[in-house]
């Protein structure tokens, strides 16, 4: 078992006992806005991610510095969720808590996360036809787009929704075309 597995064995609990708990009072909404917030200002500070993560600082000191950072930004269930992980010992298991928190909230609302990966941006047009196709494909309701730019696909994408992978670009044509010669 990896440890990436591992760690997302632990968060899973995790993710799913908020989910519950602000879905019987109707408060999902605030809280993707919350966590929204909490993974920028982690993304923004490495510091904060330091010294959250960091062992040798007890957990009264992580709770005062979060506390003093979110009270007014956030509800009550996700700073009392917060203070849980602190208690507990997975406040450095937070990311992946979000990540997963999130992932059943868009199961929950049906929304399909296609994974897309591009040499170049797409310009707004080109996402809602994207869109389109996909939900045409998976017939899902709504289809959320997460796009990563990686230059050295050279054109085309890659778009991953779960375990499925439909290779586009120019890169993975090329890849599949020296397969396929060394294979005569």
């Amino acid at each position: 078992m990896s440890n990436q597995s591992t760690i997302t064995k632990v968060a899973l609990p995790y993710a799913e006992a908020l989910l519950e708990s602000v879905k019987e009072i109707d408060l999902i909404d605030k809280t993707k806005e919350d966590l929204s917030l909490i993974s920028t200002i982690l993304l923004e500070s490495p510091d904060l991610r330091f010294f959250l993560k960091n062992p040798l600082i007890d957990s009264g000191s992580k709770k005062k510095v979060l506390s003093q950072l979110l009270l007014n930004q956030v509800n009550n269930y996700v700073l009392k969720f917060l203070q849980v992980l602190i208690d507990r010992r997975r406040i450095s298991l937070l990311d992946i808590i979000i990540e997963k928190f999130f992932e059943l909230v868009y199961k929950l609302e049906s929304i399909m996360i296609a994974k897309i990966t591009t040499a170049v941006v797409f310009t707004e047009s080109q996402k809602e036809s994207l869109i389109e196709k996909l939900k045409t494909i998976t017939q899902s309701k709504q289809v959320k787009l997460v796009i990563n730019i990686e230059t050295n696909l050279i054109a085309g994408f890659i778009v991953q929704i779960g375990s499925k992978i439909i290779d586009t670009s120019l890169s993975g044509k090329l890849k599949y075309m020296a397969f396929y010669l060394n294979s005569i």
